[in-house]
């Protein structure tokens, strides 16, 4: 579905994203792990073609992003983010709404679709539709965020750290249903993070970046288990910790 080929972007003399190769098969939710500056967003951004790569390409469903002018291109492909974004002066419904009324939808088509959208991120329209995005928590507005990136039916979601804001509660709540939606809808999904757990918790397979280089792309497991060297090791180190400590503590459940 996605094939990045030689991706390349150079500021300043240096390259930000370093000759990168990746493919992301249909269906697939891939993770790009790594420090903050390795070319997570940089890349991301590639795709859609928010930035233009120095070099190399970028090929959606077989056919090359360049032929496509990049604005088309965009509506086409579910963009989310952590700081959502959410247009201040919109309600709800019109937030979601934007590109499909961009595209010239029907009216009716696009209340059924917001209305649908809403459903599928558990906010009951009939409360939601109307309301200012003021008035919403935060884990809200990631959904309503979601929302607005899947309206024109995108077989491509891209997430940029879209649940890092968030408390560990609405996170996870927030995590199991995009998991949800993209089961039901068959969407592609790349993902942000820098968040090991997160990574491992959601991605079919991750990909590590260092310096703007791919490090290692394999499954959770193959990830654990066979670290490409000590940096990996050390990022899939953390995850273990932290099931070791909750492991110790539920051992010693019984105590006092």
């Amino acid at each position: 579905m996605i094939e990045l080929r030689g991706l390349t972007k150079t500021y300043a003399g240096r390259n930000v994203v370093d000759d990168l190769n990746l493919e992301v098969a249909a269906g697939e939710l891939l993770v790009l792990l790594g420090s903050s500056g390795c070319g997570k967003t940089t890349t991301l951004k590639m795709i859609n073609r928010l930035i233009e790569p120095t070099s190399g390409s970028v090929r959606i469903g077989g056919r090359d992003a360049l032929a496509t002018p990049g604005h088309e291109l965009r509506r086409r492909i579910g963009y989310g983010f952590q700081q959502v974004g959410l247009f201040p002066h919109m309600s709800v419904a019109e937030n979601v709404s934007v590109t499909p009324s961009l595209l010239g939808w029907e009216p009716e088509r696009i209340r059924a679709r917001v209305d649908a959208l809403l459903e599928m991120v558990q906010l009951d329209p009939a409360d939601f539709r109307d309301r200012d995005p003021a008035r919403l928590s935060g884990g809200e507005q990631q959904r309503v965020g979601i929302a607005r990136a899947l309206a024109a039916e995108p077989e491509v979601l891209l997430l940029d750290e879209p649940f890092g804001a968030l408390d560990p509660l609405t996170r996870d709540h927030l995590q199991q249903a995009l998991q949800k939606i993209r089961a039901a809808l068959g969407l592609t999904v790349v993902f942000v993070t820098h968040d090991m757990v997160e990574a491992l918790l959601l991605g079919d397979r991750i990909a590590v970046l260092r310096d703007g280089a791919l490090v290692q792309v394999g499954t959770p497991a193959a990830l654990l288990a066979r670290p490409a060297d000590a940096g990996v090791a050390e990022l899939m180190a953390t995850p273990r910790r932290q099931a070791q400590v909750v492991d110790a503590l539920l051992e010693g459940g019984g105590d006092g």
